[in-house]
């Protein structure tokens, strides 16, 4: 893909510029835009974007349209990467998923987020489990060098329904060892496990039932997690968080924060 070399003056407020537009799907697209040059985030944080609304119809004023979107590229890229879903009548996704190289969005520059290495203590390997979208936090984490540095391993579990809609992660992955800042830091180190609920792929079943069943550490040759050992960050729908969450806690880890390391975090913002 070709990026813009010469983006649009911004006539919006916070706006940034669009530089790509990749759609993997008729479901799921991968963008990037323009990066505000005082914008410092930690790889795993997530920001607001989003279009302009219709006027309101009694003042013709136009209100912003915003959602919470993990930044899907690394913290030393100069763009911003963001995936999403394409939502028919969501009132933000219908808009976006027709933006083209040139247009603008709004970009509210004040990143947050629980799943970055801060809130996790120090581990051997650090599982990263996300179904759909949820994968965009970690196609930023894993093009950081920092995840190599501090894990000797790095479990990727992918969960989708249907077998193309693992293939923004997999591309991600696959151009890793390639990559000219980690490509060797993540030889040995990166393990991949997309699995489908629909589509017959090389794994099947939800994370949920591969990590309580055992199938995983098994397909693996790993160890069942350990408290002592293992990390974990979560990103998808509430209820997957939920039922997520009561797995590690059986497996004796606890939920960290910012504030409050520990050896599971969980992106509650993530929302399709």
């Amino acid at each position: 893909m070709t990026e813009t070399t010469l983006p649009k003056p911004p006539t919006l407020p916070d706006a940034q510029t669009v530089l790509s537009v990749q759609h993997w799907t008729d479901r799921l697209f991968s963008f990037r835009v323009t990066r505000p040059a005082s914008l410092r985030f930690r790889s795993g944080e997530f920001v607001m974007i989003g279009l302009m609304g219709d006027p309101d119809p009694a003042t013709g004023k136009q209100k912003p349209l915003l959602r919470a979107y993990s930044i899907a590229s690394p913290n030393w890229d100069d763009a911003l990467e963001f995936y999403s879903i394409k939502v028919p009548d969501g009132p933000l996704t219908s808009r976006l998923q027709h933006i083209q190289p040139g247009d603008q969005i709004i970009l509210r520059p004040k990143p947050v987020g629980t799943l970055v290495h801060d809130a996790l203590l120090p581990g051997k390997r650090l599982w990263m489990l996300a179904t759909g979208t949820g994968f965009a936090p970690f196609a930023s984490l894993v093009r950081d060098p920092e995840t190599y540095e501090k894990f000797d391993e790095i479990v990727v579990m992918h969960t989708c329904r249907e077998v193309g809609e693992l293939a923004y992660g997999r591309t991600l992955i696959e151009a890793l060892q390639d990559d000219p800042l980690i490509g060797e830091m993540v030889a040995g180190k990166l393990r991949y496990y997309p699995t489908t609920t629909r589509d017959q792929g090389e794994f099947m079943g939800r994370i949920t039932d591969n990590l309580a069943s055992g199938k995983v550490f098994s397909d693996l040759g790993l160890p069942p997690m350990d408290p002592a050992t293992d990390r974990a960050m979560v990103c998808g729908s509430l209820a997957f968080n939920k039922d997520v969450m009561a797995i590690l806690d059986g497996f004796g880890l606890r939920e960290g924060a910012n504030s409050e390391p520990a050896e599971y975090v969980v992106e509650k913002a993530f929302v399709g």
